[in-house]
């Protein structure tokens, strides 16, 4: 009602419909929980011309209000009901403005404390939005709305009194001279404004104050200035040291609130939250640069109603770029002289400080901000002693003791959201940039960093000329140097984050630095132990200290991962270390993934022919298959990092190549797949040993054929068959021949598929190599199935099935069933073939392997559909669209797509389904 008259749940407004039916609510509030008769409500909306069908409209439009309510969700708070002649609004005054400021001002009136007081109207006077009952017009409503703008007048007439005698005269001063211009002839507000004047230092402005309405009182009202204001005028010509306020009564140490603050809603919300117990004690911690200073000050200055006693602020300069760390006994000395004392007064020593200090303060309802905390040694001193203050404190280290001792809660900053940070940046751009895409570029270039994004800003706003796009492109091409300042280091973002090393030892920032360059975007603490060359201990107790500086953040599972401009501000200084100690480290731990990852592969595929990586860090190996399957899926991004830090170690980018291969394949990473094994085909050039070359052409070959690139597949599966031949490697030519059978298919020539299958088969047999003449059987049934040859097919695949479940090779058993799901489906054996395909699908799930798992689903559908079983084929089919969807398959998504929509078309009326 303080406002534009709405309805807001949850923080959204409800659409109350057109002026008349807000104006019947807006009378029903006015008056709630007291019957309005029918004809009064006719008279408040239309007056003294209501239309014929005003009653009935007036029930019209209580339908409608009734219906709203009821749709968003309050219906059982807020509820219109008929009774007798009228109706009667139901609702707990505290779920309406208007009758919770009237609450507010009775309870503030009969509040002997005047801080407490004075807080209530404070909260009163936050109430209003605007002009009250804004959006309506009828005589009813403006005398309404003339009498609700008298009872704000007065109180915060009330409100401007008991501020003044809280020494708040500075704060007040802008609302004042607003004030003083609206209400011209108003003797009270002249004389608060003229006492405000006064104390601020501007006693001639006062004293012209009071001349300029003397004139205009007489000659509009031919009267002179009231007595009180007189005797006023009097006090402030003699300097009256009566009037003077009392500076020790309240101090205002905060610097200035941060210009364009926007965003950290929740950290705010949090600091609500914690700030309203009794002694609280907030730590808010987070890198350099990341906004902690600027988050305080913006809490302290929307919260100054509830300090009304003072709020006391002191920079503690533990990581700042020039001096050392404040004293503690300093602070002292600056808190105490605000507070009154006589500089010369002052007690010696820490101890007689800080006890002046906290009885001083004591009973007093005031905030301590103590910014840029080094240590907790530095802040205890400072700690009020009693239980009417609240403390705020920053530092870029997590202040333990704090927590321990004094039980203060920490609340830790980030990085800003998306949006956030967009908006911080569009705040500060000049006009003509704000409108840009590029904004959103620039956000994710700043790492949504706060100081980056502010260095961002400068440099548009001091370069106006300049498009946004050039300063993206330096972002790109310059990284972490495009945020720094030559002269001045409080605006250069690595000279703000080189502060946060003093207190590290070498081998502390040594750490740091080794960091900046592991590959991957995190790091646990085995793989550090590798990178570091320390013991675990050693290296644990070094990851907690740089987490205690904010230099690291922990993530569930161990992980500990850095900010990218803090990782990129390591990384420069990795440099330092020299190229052999730098190689060193990034070798042992690219040895450390390659190891480890090959243990993990040879339980998720122990039939694989393997390798032999070279002697190594010894790896922390999973322990069984589960294990495995979770350490390559976490892994993963480190090993794809960790094959391009191998760069000129040929050996390594193809071993890591390899290990990667059968998780590639089973979890539908096709592009990964083939991204690696260029990688690798490139450096096993470069190796002597012919048997690299050709597994790296072949494995190529593969990923170019997974991902429908059959001209290049097939050079590249050539030249392994060529090189295989030549050398007389007759596995790989087996392997090579199997895999050409596998992408023949793939172009639906499935004869020449057949003649690579039955290659393979021979050349398995003649290896005795079971488990894959067990897998060659298969691919020679597959073949014979897609061509209808399905009695062959089937004793084929029956052979390769018996094999598998002898060999215990759960992947390629599940294979086999696969085939025979195919065959029993085309040969009208359909609930056989729902059978084979299930079992098929435990088996791949066993082994992880997404990618055919996808496949036969899309598989299974058939035969659900030729049975009529439509929803059972609706459901397959859209699991096996979302895998390939998720494995970014796009052509089998698009073809399972149509198969849904063809289904769907062909269903009964009543069964017809969306169109998925």
């Amino acid at each position: 009602m303080l406002g534009q008259v709405e309805v807001v749940v949850d923080g959204k407004p409800v659409d109350l419909g057109h002026a008349r039916q807000r104006c019947v609510l807006a009378v029903l509030v006015v008056e709630a929980n007291q019957v309005v008769p029918t004809d009064h409500l006719v008279d408040r909306i239309w007056g003294e011309h209501p239309p014929r069908r005003a009653r009935q409209l007036v029930s019209n439009y209580l339908s409608r209000l009734r219906h709203l309510l009821s749709a968003s969700g309050i219906a059982g708070e807020v509820v219109i009901e008929r009774r007798g002649g009228g109706y009667v609004l139901r609702v707990a005054s505290d779920r309406v403005d208007l009758h919770r400021f009237r609450r507010l001002i009775v309870q503030a009136r009969a509040d002997a404390d005047q801080a407490s007081a004075l807080e209530l109207l404070e909260r009163a006077d936050r109430m209003w939005r605007g002009d009250p009952l804004s959006g309506l017009d009828t005589p009813w409503i403006a005398v309404v709305r003339q009498g609700l703008e008298r009872e704000r007048f007065a109180a915060d007439s009330e409100r401007v009194d008991l501020a003044l005698r809280r020494g708040r005269h500075a704060a007040l001063l802008p609302e004042l001279i607003a004030r003083a211009q609206t209400h011209p002839l108003d003797e009270r507000v002249a004389a608060q404004l003229m006492l405000a004047l006064y104390r601020n230092g501007r006693q001639a402005d006062a004293l012209d104050h009071y001349r300029g309405l003397h004139t205009q009182l007489a000659e509009e009202l031919g009267s002179d200035p009231g007595a009180d204001l007189r005797e006023l005028h009097r006090r402030i010509l003699a300097a009256d040291p009566g009037l003077a306020a009392d500076r020790s009564v309240a101090p205002r140490h905060l610097p200035a609130a941060p210009a364009q603050f926007t965003g950290r809603v929740r950290e705010l919300a949090e600091l609500d939250r914690t700030m309203t117990r009794t002694v609280a004690i907030t730590t808010i911690g987070g890198a350099g640069g990341i906004g902690k200073t600027w988050l305080a000050l913006a809490w302290s200055h929307r919260n100054l109603h509830r300090f009304p006693d003072g709020q006391l602020f002191v920079d503690l300069r533990g990581f700042s770029p020039t001096g050392r760390p404040t004293e503690p006994a300093d602070a002292l000395r600056g808190f105490l002289t605000a507070l009154g004392v006589d500089p010369d007064g002052l007690p010696p020593g820490l101890d007689a400080l800080s006890g002046r200090y906290r009885d001083l303060v004591a009973g007093r309802r005031m905030l301590v901000v103590l910014d840029n905390a080094a240590t907790a040694d530095q802040v205890v001193p400072l700690l009020p002693g009693g239980t009417s203050c609240a403390v705020l404190v920053t530092s870029r280290t997590g202040l333990a003791s704090l927590i321990d001792r004094y039980g203060a809660r920490h609340l830790p900053v980030d990085v800003l959201t998306r949006d956030e940070a967009r908006a911080v940046l569009v705040a500060r751009l000049p006009e003509p940039h704000t409108a840009t895409e590029v904004t959103d570029e620039l956000t994710e270039l700043c790492g949504r960093h706060p100081l980056a994004l502010a260095i961002t800003a400068r440099h548009a706003a001091t370069r106006p000329r300049v498009p946004l796009v050039e300063f993206a492109a330096e972002l790109r091409d310059l990284g972490l140097e495009a945020f720094d300042h030559d002269v001045d280091p409080a605006a250069s973002l690595p000279a703000v984050l080189s502060w946060s090393l003093r207190w590290l030892t070498d081998q502390q920032r040594t750490v740091f630095a080794l960091l900046g360059i592991a590959p991957g975007p995190d790091i646990d603490l085995p793989a550090a132990v590798c990178l570091t060359g320390l013991s675990p201990t050693e290296t644990r107790k070094a990851l907690g200290v740089l987490e205690d500086h904010s230099l690291l953040t922990r993530h569930t599972g161990g992980r500990y991962a850095m900010h990218d401009l803090v990782r990129a501000y390591a990384t420069t200084l990795a440099r330092d270390l020299g190229e052999q100690d730098r190689r060193a480290a990034l070798d042992r731990v690219v040895d450390f993934l390659l190891r480890t990852a090959y243990t993990a592969d040879r339980l998720i595929d122990p039939h694989r022919p393997p390798i032999r990586p070279g002697p190594s860090a010894i790896p922390q190996p999973p322990l069984d298959q589960p294990a495995a399957w979770a350490w390559l899926d976490t892994h993963h991004p480190h090993l794809l990092a960790a094959q391009h830090a191998a760069t000129g170690r040929h050996d390594t980018v193809w071993q890591i190549a390899w290990t990667l291969t059968t998780f590639h394949r089973r979890r539908g990473r096709h592009h990964d797949y083939l991204a690696v094994w260029k990688i690798a085909t490139a450096a096993a050039d470069h190796l002597p040993d012919p048997t690299a070359r050709i597994l790296a052409h072949r494995l190529l070959g593969h990923a170019h054929a997974e991902l429908r690139q059959h001209d290049q597949a097939l050079v590249h599966l050539h030249q392994a068959l060529d090189l295989a031949q030549h050398h007389h490697e007759h596995t790989h030519l087996a392997h090579t021949h199997h895999a050409l059978a596998w992408t023949w298919e793939q172009q639906g020539d499935d004869q020449r598929s057949l003649e690579h299958a039955h290659h393979a088969l021979d050349l398995f047999r003649d290896l005795d190599s079971p488990v894959w003449h067990a897998i060659a059987l298969n691919s020679v049934g597959w073949a014979a199935a897609r061509l209808g040859d399905y009695d062959t097919a089937r004793s084929y695949c029956q052979a390769a099935l018996a094999l598998h479940r002898h060999h215990r090779d759960p992947d390629s058993e599940a294979d086999a069933l696969d085939s025979l799901g195919f065959i029993d489906h085309h040969t009208g054996h359909h609930l056989r073939a729902i059978e084979h395909y299930r079992q098929a699908l435990t088996r791949y799930r066993d082994v992880g392997n997404a990618t055919e798992t996808a496949d036969t689903l899309d598989n299974l559908g058939h035969p659900y559909a030729a049975l009529g079983h439509h929803a059972q084929a609706r459901t397959t089919w859209r699991r096996a669209l979302a895998l390939y969807r998720e494995q970014g398959r796009s052509a089998d998504a698009e073809r399972v797509r149509l198969q849904l929509d063809t289904l769907t078309r062909s269903l009964e009326p009543g069964e017809a389904t969306p169109r998925t």
